[in-house]
Formats: structure tokens, sequence, C-alpha cells
């Protein structure tokens, strides 16, 4: 498969509408649906977890370069979705509705978010206007963030991730964060086809020699050794204007960093300051968005960059 190009996409309201898309593939509370084409691996994401949970709509958002949006209603789940989208500054989208959503109702919805730059179109017209799409690749040295591991008989340690940035090849030694443990890249697939390297933005799964699936979990970073990992962070925290609870020193929440969930209290309030039960791995500048699960109304509590 040389030179095959990758392109991923989450898709967000009537999540059904992925089936028309790709063939489905791995399934967890996030659903992964593909089909490759000439020189090209579409992937869809969807958070089926979601709404039940919060936690999986951010996952799958950070798991994608394009965002499709079907809005089937206009509830608090949409517009937690709206939020996320441009918490996590998710430009580049399809705005679509079914006939019974008040076109103008959403359009005060996403006024004043990134959504606002989005292509609106018909339902029927969301497959024409994908496929213009053209990859998004990033540069650098060889990154990939995990989304799913588990024990292959006869393989061992199989992890299923997306390049993130730069190339990964077969016989590659890298480290894997927060754990820190070495990794041999024993094997890449694409598409269940073997390759021997892959490019940013491929999805992979890679049969890998360090780690056991125990100690590996959903947004880990398999790297060189220049990520930050800390149990403390500072943010240059915005608070979300629909969430209506106030924040305290010492208040539990849950964090989401790029594909990582993890539970954190505010040690600080001014400035906001992180402390972590277990460390997070992330990149200078990554945006981290602040969520309140047990919330009965909105569960995104702010967002901010990481100083």
């Amino acid at each position: 498969m040389p030179n095959v190009k990758s392109i991923n996409f989450v898709v967000l309201g009537k999540q059904e509408i992925a089936s028309e898309f790709g063939k489905k593939g791995t399934q967890t509370d996030l659903t992964l649906y593909d089909r490759k084409e000439t020189d090209i691996i579409k992937t869809w994401v969807v958070p089926n977890g979601f709404p039940d949970k919060i936690q999986p709509l951010f996952q799958a958002i950070n798991l994608a370069e394009y965002v499709i949006f079907c809005v089937d209603k206009l509830d608090k789940f949409t517009g937690e979705m709206i939020i996320a989208l441009d918490s996590l500054k998710k430009d580049k989208g399809i705005l679509s509705h079914t006939y019974d959503v008040d076109e103008s109702r959403l359009d005060s919805m996403i006024k004043d978010t990134v959504l606002e730059k989005y292509l609106k179109v018909p339902q029927d017209k969301i497959k024409d206007e994908m496929n213009k799409w053209e990859p998004i690749l990033v540069e650098g040295k060889p990154e990939v963030v995990v989304d799913h591991c588990f024990d292959v008989k006869g393989v061992g340690t199989v992890i299923l991730g997306k390049v993130t940035s730069g190339k990964i090849k077969q016989y590659d030694n890298l480290k894997i964060y927060p754990l820190g443990a070495d990794v041999l890249i024993k094997s890449i697939q694409m598409h269940d086809d073997p390759v021997t390297e892959a490019v940013c933005p491929a999805r992979v799964g890679l049969a890998v020699k360090g780690p056991k699936p125990d100690e590996v979990g959903r947004g880990d970073v398999i790297c060189q050794e220049n990520i930050n990992i800390k149990n403390e962070i500072e943010l240059d925290f915005q608070k979300n204007k629909f969430y209506k609870g106030d924040i305290s020193q010492n208040q539990m929440c849950i964090v989401s960093v790029g594909m990582q969930i993890k539970a954190a209290k505010f040690s600080s309030i001014e400035p906001v300051i992180l402390a972590f039960d277990k460390p997070v791995t992330y990149r200078d500048g990554e945006t981290c968005v602040i969520l309140k699960p047990e919330s009965t109304s909105i569960r995104i509590l702010g967002s901010g960059t990481i100083r």
C-alpha cells in the first residue's frame, strides 16, 4: 500500500448516517467506520457512548480532522456538542439538519462559535461535499495516540490509534507515555493490510513488544522522549458561560486532554491549577477541557490552554 493517505471524520448528531459512508469496524463507546478508496483510507468515528456519557464526545472529536454534524434535534446535548467543537477549535466541518429542526434557532445556537465557518448543506449533499476534502498532514517526529488496546492470541499486545505527527515505521523503537516503557513496533496494519510505514493522520493497528494491554490506556501517547508528563498543570482558563455552577478550591472534576480523560481537582482557582490523581501527558499549548459528568444541565465546565 504505497503512498496511502488518510482522512478522519467525526460524525455528530444523527450518528446513524455514518453507516452510509463506510463499513463498521471497532465498536466500544466509540464506533469506527472506514472505507478504502484508490489511494485514500477514510474513517468516521461516532461517539455512540454519548449522550449517556460526555467523555466519548471529546475523544471522538479529538480523533478527527473534520466534522460532520447532522443536527436532528435542538436540545441540551446539541448544545454540548456545539460547545465541545468550539472548545476544541474544530473549525473544518459540514453542518446539516433534518427537516424538523428550526434553522433560525440552530443559527442562533452556533452564533460566535467555530461552527459559523462550517459549510451548510442539505443532508443528501453531505457525501458529495465530504469527498472534496483533502488529507491534513502534520510533519514532525513520529507520534501515535492510542484509542484501543487488547491482547491477540499469537500476536501479543495490539494497539489501535492514530498517527498524530510524522511517520511511524516497522521496527521503530519508541516510548509509551505516561508509562515511560519502551515500545518496539513489530508490525503495522492500515485497513487490515500490512504496511511497513504509516504517515500522519493514518489510523493504524500496531503489534508491539513492550507494554502489556492492561498497562496501556486510551489517550496514551507513543513517541520519542519529548513530551510533558505532569501531575499538575496551570490553565489559561475560561469558564463556559452556560455552566451554572461555581468553581471552588479542591472541587473534583474530570479533565479531557487530547484522548485522555483524567480525574483531577482544582488545587487553585486564581490562577486555575489542576492536580491529577495520575500523570497527564500533553504538548505545550494543548487545549484542556474540564467536565462535570454528574451535572444535570451542561456538563462542560470550561476550557483553556495549558501554560
